[in-house]
């Protein structure tokens, strides 16, 4: 399965063990769209690609999953935990958005922070046992369009980059959902200092005990 990035994995460790497996299924699966999208060199093919694991999301509902390791741990771990591949499928259309040749729009930067971070946060949230609130909702599309913005040229990563400071963040996460929030609150220092330094790191132990 496609790796997981430094700030994922320290925050994954902070899951509970009976939930690590299915958290871990569902990043697994946003990282390999999100490899489609940075690796691909045409468009075209990159596009093709997202579409077929769109397609094989949707019928995780009525078939078998095929011999692809991501798509036999989400059949195996997330459609017994409540979620659907429809849902799924539904974060390729968030990540569709950045095959655009041109600079992103607003728009397009909505569609890209809600059908892939609010997706994932809404989804996490439920696999942790919580419904995520509004604002919650909002702290995943901030985290989304962070990283884009910190792997994004110009002008995308400036429009990424005023795009999340325009959204709110809760103030507080309870006791549940404490790794979405390392990663919300993460968000916000993505731009000044590299993943896994030290200062992110002590940041993300804080967070675990206040929750803030």
């Amino acid at each position: 399965m496609t790796p997981l990035d430094p700030d994922r994995r320290l925050a994954l460790s902070y899951v509970p063990r009976s939930r690590r497996v299915a958290v871990a299924s569902l990043w697994h699966l946003d990282a390999a769209l999100g490899a489609v999208v940075s690796s691909g060199k045409e468009p075209m093919i990159s596009r093709i690609k997202l579409a077929w694991w769109r397609e094989a999301l949707e019928k995780l509902d009525h078939s078998p999953a095929p011999a692809e390791p991501t798509l036999e741990a989400v059949a195996d771990h997330l459609l017994t935990n409540n979620v659907s591949g429809a849902e799924l499928a539904s974060m390729e259309e968030g990540w569709a958005v950045l095959l655009n040749e041109d600079a992103l729009s607003q728009e397009e930067l909505n569609t890209y922070a809600e059908g892939r971070g609010a997706t994932l946060f809404r989804l996490t949230a439920r696999l942790l046992g919580s419904d995520a609130s509004a604002e919650q909702l909002q702290a995943g599309q901030r985290w989304a369009l962070a990283d884009l913005a910190r792997n994004s040229g110009e002008p995308d990563a400036t429009s990424a980059r005023e795009s999340a400071q325009q959204l709110s963040r809760p103030a507080r996460w309870p006791s549940k959902l404490r790794p979405l929030g390392m990663l919300a609150g993460l968000s916000r220092r993505d731009l000044a200092e590299p993943q896994g330094s030290p200062g992110r790191m002590l940041y993300m132990l804080k967070h675990r005990l206040t929750g803030r």
